[in-house]
């Protein structure tokens, strides 16, 4: 048996060796930087993705190229539903253990296509335990999401609440992964982390995302649509924070809870090697406040449409990150006027705009 303790990636760098971490949407937003940060500091990394074209595939291409830069670093191209392919990829890279990123993301594009979100996020997903399973990988990190909190409005939202309304495919999906996860962890033991992101932003960042789209939008003339008529708050978390979080979390594999009372379930943790945790800012943000400090750092003002709340949206996130903080001694921090300047500096270099 490979799988080990809290104190296991202590254990690596005694024995003089790093770990191999197999990452899935490397070449994504959260992918890139995560791989980054692990190649920094010394371990092994196993990028998987299928580069497909749900945005720029341009920008993929210089994700990936800034960490082929790095001789620690192997990229497999391959789709997750791809079984065959997945199995062979943890056949042949035998990773330690593994940060699932990969999925098809966008709240919105699940109404358009709710295929492509079965076919990535839940057969890609189960393809994922199956590997984790077969090499007996030590701990299992996987993105989930604040839409699984659905149709809550106790704020903050705190991983004890249910999360058993879900108001869209992409946030139902995300919700099958923590049960999917759940199960592994139960069957055969394989720990397992969900992490729900919460509005990730930040240089690198995906195209269909608020902060992209508004800027781009505003360097061009062009209105930003701003939804529920700007009556909208996000918990909006800087990239570096959300990487930071996700290391921790993997180097601190998930164990049972020796508290856990099935009489009275908290649904973050189990008697099975399984945890979840929010990371988000902990300081929900207006959305125009948001627009203002962008137009701030651009120094333009943008032309505001204000349209209706669009389906699968709610109007408001806040994440408790309480559990978080308890287990790794982190929580995320970063004012959204630093996040948003170091942001509008990296666009402005890459597009150079």
């Amino acid at each position: 048996m490979r799988r080990c303790s809290a104190t296991s990636y202590a254990a690596h760098l005694v024995k003089g060796v790093q770990m191999r971490v197999l990452v899935t949407g490397a070449a994504g937003f959260i992918g890139m930087h995560t791989s980054l940060r692990l190649l920094e500091r010394g371990d092994e990394v196993v990028g998987y993705d299928s580069l497909d074209a749900y945005y720029d595939p341009a920008l993929k291409a210089a994700r990936l190229a800034r960490l082929e830069e790095h001789a620690g670093f192997t990229f497999v191209r391959g789709h997750l539903e791809d079984r065959e392919a997945t199995a062979r990829l943890f056949a042949e890279q035998r990773p330690d253990r593994v940060i699932n990123l990969a999925a098809q993301a966008g709240v919105r594009y699940s109404i358009e296509d709710p295929h492509a979100y079965v076919d990535a996020n839940l057969v890609g997903f189960v393809n994922i335990l199956e590997g984790c399973r077969a090499v007996d990988v030590e701990h299992l990190v996987y993105a989930s999401s604040s839409s699984v909190y659905g149709a809550n409005t106790k704020l903050p939202y705190s991983v004890a609440d249910a999360v058993d309304h879900p108001v869209s495919l992409y946030a139902a999906s995300k919700k099958a992964n923590e049960l999917m996860a759940h199960t592994y962890s139960h069957l055969f033991r394989v720990p397992t982390t969900g992490l729900r992101f919460f509005t990730v932003y930040g240089p690198w960042g995906r195209p269909d995302m608020a902060l992209f789209l508004f800027t781009k939008a505003i360097l061009c003339g062009e209105p930003i649509r701003i939804f529920n008529h700007g009556r909208m708050r996000r918990d909006f978390t800087y990239i570096d924070d959300i990487v930071e979080g996700v290391i921790r979390v993997l180097d601190r594999p998930a164990e049972p809870d020796p508290t856990f009372d099935p009489d009275d379930p908290d649904p973050s943790t189990s008697s099975a090697p399984y945890r979840v945790f929010n990371i988000g800012n902990d300081q929900p943000t207006e959305l125009l406040r948001y627009v203002d400090v962008l137009e701030a750092e651009l120094g333009i003002e943008a032309i505001r449409k204000f349209e209706d709340l669009q389906p699968g949206d709610v109007p408001a996130t806040w994440a408790d990150v309480d559990a978080l903080r308890d287990a790794v001694g982190f929580a995320p921090a970063t004012p959204i006027e630093e996040g948003v300047r170091r942001f509008v500096a990296w666009y402005r270099e890459f597009y150079r705009r």
